[in-house]
């Protein structure tokens, strides 16, 4: 019978992390490769991405390369997994961390009753469609055994209460709840189609993390929290996106990890 230690080791296993440049993406890119893994990450900035996967691979000691993605553009995601089978030879985990948004989006309004109809549009394309695009491709070459990560928010399961914004910092708006939601159902029926050939889908519903927002924010946020605490970038999300992508979680699929220090919960 495997140890825990071999369940949670990802040595021999190939990611692709999409969005993988900063922030959450990056986080979880530096888990995978601290627990074994290989892999590429991507962003739209191929700078940003030769950047950090250098950091990483330096850091880990891993092999960690980087692509330039659009991933709304679906012969730039075709492309990319072609590169990913290429050079890696094989797609073990997906990640897709691509979309965000949450806040004023180019300068477009928030507000439920002024929000353009083409930030709506922008925002559903980048947190909707071009996840369901690399889900698409992902499952043309990942085998038995897969591992497609969604990267979702506690949006999509609550709604805000936007008296926790300060003056003059741009609130949540209501589409990006909308696509994270969509995500969740997304991930749940892929679950169920893909699970026939082994392939375990989940999805990732985080919470704040703390970012340099305003400190009137940082503590209404927090005091809504049971942690008392928004998440800790470098931290909080790397051990959820390791048990998922690993064999510790082999029987899990179509779930939701909620990792939002308890705010989901707390009325």
């Amino acid at each position: 019978m495997p140890t825990i230690q071999q369940l949670f080791n990802l040595t021999d296993k190939i990611f692709l992390v999409a969005g993988g440049a900063r922030n959450l993406g990056r986080d979880m890119a530096t888990a995978l490769a601290e627990a074994g893994a290989d892999g590429i990450i991507t962003s739209r900035d191929a700078t940003s991405a030769q950047t950090t996967a250098r950091e990483i691979s330096k850091e880990t000691g891993q092999k960690v390369l980087s692509l330039s993605l659009d991933a709304t553009v679906e012969t730039d995601v075709e492309r990319v997994f072609a590169e990913t089978i290429k050079t890696m030879g094989r797609l073990d985990i997906l990640i897709n961390c691509v979309g965000g948004g949450g806040g004023g989006a180019k300068g477009a309004s928030t507000t439920l009753e002024d929000r353009p109809r083409a930030a709506w549009d922008s925002l559903q394309e980048a947190n909707v469609t071009a996840p369901f695009l690399l889900c698409k491709h992902a499952a043309r070459v990942m085998g038995e055994g897969g591992s497609i990560i969604n990267i979702a928010s506690i949006a999509g399961i609550i709604g805000r209460d936007r008296r926790v914004y300060p003056e003059g910092m741009p609130a949540q708006p209501i589409d990006y709840a909308a696509a994270k939601a969509a995500i969740i159902g997304m991930t749940k029926d892929m679950a169920g189609y893909l699970g026939l050939r082994g392939i375990r889908v989940n999805v990732i519903s985080p919470g704040g993390f703390e970012r340099g927002q305003p400190r009137e924010f940082i503590e209404a946020y927090s005091d809504k929290t049971p942690l008392k605490r928004l998440g800790r970038d470098g931290i909080d999300l790397k051990g959820a996106v390791v048990f998922l992508a690993s064999e510790a979680s082999a029987y899990v699929t179509g779930h939701n990890l909620v990792v939002d220090g308890g705010f989901s919960i707390w009325q």
